[in-house]
């Protein structure tokens, strides 16, 4: 399996830190992620596509232990109202398959939104756009690379 990917060659240009950690992928999702790779469910992000009307999209980078909140997104976004992106359009826009999708190096300049939670952590774990491959890093940085903002995007139960 190749360690190179999109996503660790645009981190690698703008000379930002990250761990490679590779797993064997079964299944998708977080949850499976962070079994596969002993990293707490909480610090493994899985990267969501919405769409909000008019052909604009984000980005939402959510804690694998949180549900995302599509009221929350509209407003983080500036956007009337959020809905799932189909897998088609969310492979299409990111240029990756959907539970391998990475936020880094995608194929269209979509803004990002990450939930504020995940800058409690030293590091996080989030996809390096192929499945089975993440990526460990600093949730500074990934605010800092793709200049997004933090926000409460979780559902509150």
């Amino acid at each position: 399996m190749k360690k190179t990917t999109r996503a660790t060659q645009f981190l690698s240009k703008k000379g930002i830190d990250f761990k490679v950690i590779q797993y064997k992928h079964d299944e998708k999702g977080a949850e499976f992620a962070s079994k596969a790779t002993g990293f707490p469910l909480e610090r493994t992000i899985k990267t969501l596509v919405a769409d909000l009307g008019s052909g604009k999209y984000v980005l939402a980078m959510m804690p694998g232990d949180r549900q995302l909140s599509l009221k929350n997104l509209a407003k983080a976004s500036s956007a009337k109202k959020a809905v799932m992106a189909d897998t088609g359009n969310a492979e299409r826009i990111t240029g990756y398959l959907v539970g391998g999708i990475s936020p880094f190096g995608i194929r269209q300049k979509v803004p990002a939104v990450m939930d504020i939670s995940l800058l409690e952590y030293d590091s996080v774990v989030i996809n390096a756009g192929q499945r089975g491959v993440m990526l460990q890093m600093s949730p500074k940085d990934i605010i800092k690379v793709l200049n997004c903002k933090a926000a409460d995007l979780a559902h509150n139960p």
